[in-house]
């Protein structure tokens, strides 16, 4: 699998026969929206709801600022890739076929992680997942993160377009303490992620 996201030679099944596992299933590029779409929607029609109990794809919502303007876009955290909790295998370990072919048969899907016989996430695993979801809700995350001592130009509010050095990061309120140079002193103002840029040499 792709570097950052699951590892494949670490997951094994410890799932329930009954409350089924957790799967990973691979999709097309910029497709896994449509895959997750498909497959809440027609789980009831095509008879799914003993099977497919639940389909994730784990985003977290990004600030950015264009033209002076901030702007939200939501981020997959693992692009290529939806989360399926399903029953895939029966009490004798046999691959059930019915739902097997509504997940792999969907538009947009490559197939299972694992190949012909998938193995379930790791309980560990699937609760890092969860919990990623869980601490995303309602965050904004910066998109350029920024480290102490670097330079920044303010391109919003009172200080625009001045320059200065940062001192502290807050990355739980999302702010940055910067020292700017103000009628010769040296000033820290508290500022917001969004309200600066990087200076390029």
């Amino acid at each position: 699998m792709k570097s950052g996201n699951v590892i494949e030679s670490d997951m094994s099944e410890t799932s329930s026969k009954n409350s089924g596992a957790w799967y990973v299933v691979q999709t097309l590029s910029n497709k896994e929206g449509g895959v997750k779409r498909y497959l809440d929607r027609y789980i009831a029609s095509e008879e799914m709801e003993d099977y497919i109990f639940e389909v994730l794809m784990p985003t977290e919502t990004v600030t950015e600022v264009k033209s002076g303007k901030k702007k939200q876009i939501v981020r997959k955290l693992y692009p290529g890739y939806v989360f399926v909790h399903m029953r895939l295998y029966d009490d004798e370990g046999n691959l059930l076929q019915q739902p097997w072919h509504y997940v792999n048969g969907a538009d947009g899907v490559i197939g299972f992680v694992g190949g012909q016989r998938p193995h379930a996430l790791k309980e560990a695993e699937i609760a890092r997942i969860l919990n990623q979801i869980t601490e995303s809700e309602g965050k904004e995350v910066p998109k350029v993160q920024y480290e102490v001592g670097e330079e920044v130009k303010i391109t919003d509010g009172p200080f625009l377009n001045l320059t200065g050095r940062i001192d502290e990061i807050d990355p739980e309120r999302g702010k940055l303490k910067v020292s700017v140079s103000i009628f010769g002193r040296f000033t820290p103002v508290e500022l917001e992620y969004w309200q600066v840029e990087r200076v390029t040499e």
